[in-house]
C-alpha cells in the first residue's frame, strides 16, 4: 500500500463528498465523536481507523491552502508524518512502566 496513493485517493472522495475549504471546525467535531465511540468500544481497532482518516483529512486540508497541487499536498503531507515520527523518536521520554496509564506521556520540555 502507497500512502501517498492513498492520500490522493482519499482527498478526491472527502473534496467531493463534504466540499472544500478548510472545515477545520467540522473535522475537528467530528474527531471528538469518533474519540468518544473509541472510548465506549474500549479501543475497537475500528473507531481508531476513523480517527486516522479524519487526522488525515484536516492535514490534507491544512496542506492545501499553501499548496495548490494535490499531488504535492500529498507529498508533503507523507513527508510530514516521516519527520515528525522522526522528531519525536529523538525526544527524552520518560519511562512508560512508571507513568499513569490513563494519562498522556509527555516528552522532556526542559531543553525547549
Amino acid at each position: 500500500m502507497d500512502l501517498k496513493q492513498h492520500l490522493l485517493r482519499q482527498m478526491a472522495f472527502s473534496r467531493a463528498t463534504f466540499g472544500t475549504g478548510s472545515r477545520t471546525n467540522g473535522v475537528v467535531d467530528h474527531i471528538r465523536k469518533e474519540l468518544e465511540e473509541v472510548q465506549e468500544s474500549h479501543g475497537c481497532p475500528s473507531e481508531w481507523v476513523d480517527v486516522v482518516i479524519l487526522g488525515l483529512d484536516g492535514l490534507t486540508r491544512s496542506l492545501s491552502f499553501v499548496i495548490e497541487d494535490q499531488d504535492e499536498v500529498a507529498d508533503e503531507a507523507c513527508r510530514m508524518i516521516v519527520d515528525k515520527q522522526s522528531r519525536n523518536e529523538r525526544r527524552d521520554w520518560p519511562d512508560w512502566r512508571t507513568a499513569d496509564p490513563d494519562k498522556a506521556i509527555e516528552h522532556d520540555r526542559s531543553a525547549e
